[in-house]
């Protein structure tokens, strides 16, 4: 009768495990599937990253490229969402892009997912959520993959002591997965060296008059709410920051360091002919400070200890009860967007107007679901 009973206690318990197994597997093979973004009617064709460096091919790090042809020839410009798959405004200003952007004159080239592999898993470690969601005009609730800052370790393992970048600049061993320290990148290095190299062939071939790259970073991160860009792009940067401060969107400019390499607004500049320019929003959910992390933290921003932390002038963002919400801080990205390209065809002879993107406080006001489009039933 012992036995008896013994043996059901470890037949439910090996269910138990079965269970739990199924359960956490299914969960770990849905964060690799990629959230969809519904091409809109700016979208002339769908491109792969390996169509500029074929290695790519069949790779976690393969990555579509939005390519948005305006009915005029004119500039060209790349914009680079999700470097770091972690930076919700990034990704997201990416896909407003793409579902609304209808270029006039010049040509848009959008990257959603610049590290396609960071998208794949999150850093469970940091308590962050899988995914976010938000709710289109109609209703539909769309749901966005939130990853990590870095290159997937079952794509590229393991992560040397200490990581030497193509340009000699001595990292943290866990940076060698961090695509935004490895340009101008590797045609025989590791993934994220190659996804790096893959960006600067595409931009070579296309001959991209300018690159944008989106991020994120803690409140308590100097850097924030600003406009970096190489020398060679400064004239174009420091008019825009003119032209917003002017709106009253607070933002900086900030010069391209000569010493920190392997970064977008350094290489790529050096590396190429494009403007490099870099853009930062504040996201407490990366912060160091921050309570709970949660959706809700990664779509309103809102988090009391940031609040006590502005009061007593540890941040570098004014910080108070209404945070930094999900659409302010992809208003701030699209509105400098904009704002490049109007400057750079009043500054040069090459023209680029883009339509249908809302402006600052239409973002605001109406937050970021309403500009987005429903996804057809068939996908």
């Amino acid at each position: 009768m012992k036995m008896k009973k013994n043996q059901i206690i470890a037949m439910i318990c090996t269910v138990a495990v079965i269970a739990a197994c199924v359960i956490s597997g299914s969960a770990f093979l849905a964060v690799r599937e990629k959230d969809v973004i519904v091409s809109g009617p700016g979208v002339t064709e769908i491109k792969m990253l390996s169509d500029y460096f074929p290695k790519l091919k069949d790779t976690p790090g393969d990555t579509e490229v939005y390519v948005m042809k305006g009915e005029k020839e004119g500039a060209s410009a790349l914009i680079l969402g999700g470097t770091h798959a972690n930076e919700m405004s990034s990704h997201m200003t990416a896909v407003l892009f793409i579902e609304n952007a209808v270029p006039k004159e010049g040509t848009l080239y959008v990257v959603p997912r610049t590290n396609a592999s960071g998208a794949t898993h999150n850093d469970s470690q940091e308590g962050h959520p899988s995914e976010i969601h938000l709710t289109t005009a109609s209703g539909q609730v769309r749901t966005f993959r939130h990853g990590s800052r870095a290159t997937n370790p079952v794509h590229q393992w393991p992560d040397p002591d200490v990581y030497v970048n193509y340009m000699g600049q001595s990292l943290s061993g866990s940076e060698t997965r961090n695509i935004n320290r490895c340009y101008p990148g590797k045609e025989d290095g590791t993934l994220t060296e190659q996804m790096a190299y893959g960006i600067v062939q595409l931009i070579k071939s296309e001959q991209i008059d300018m690159t944008i790259d989106l991020h994120e970073a803690s409140p308590e991160y100097p850097t924030i709410n600003a406009l970096v860009a190489h020398e060679r792009a400064m004239p174009l940067a420091a008019n825009v920051v003119i032209d917003m401060q002017l709106e009253g969107i607070d933002i900086s400019l900030e010069p391209s360091p000569v010493t920190f390499r392997g970064l977008t607004h350094r290489e790529l500049g050096d590396s190429t002919d494009t403007l490099a320019m870099l853009m930062e929003t504040p996201n407490a959910a990366q912060g160091r400070i921050r309570g709970r992390t949660d959706e809700a933290l990664i779509l309103t921003g809102k988090d009391k200890f940031y609040e006590r932390a502005a009061k007593i002038g540890l941040l570098y963002v004014p910080y108070d009860e209404t945070g930094w919400p999900l659409e302010r801080r992809v208003a701030r990205h699209a509105t400098g967007l904009t704002t490049i390209f109007s400057e750079y065809t009043q500054m040069y002879e090459k023209p680029i107007s883009v339509e249908g993107i809302p402006s600052y406080d239409e973002l605001c006001e109406n937050g970021l679901g309403v500009y987005l489009l429903d996804v057809p039933e068939s996908t």
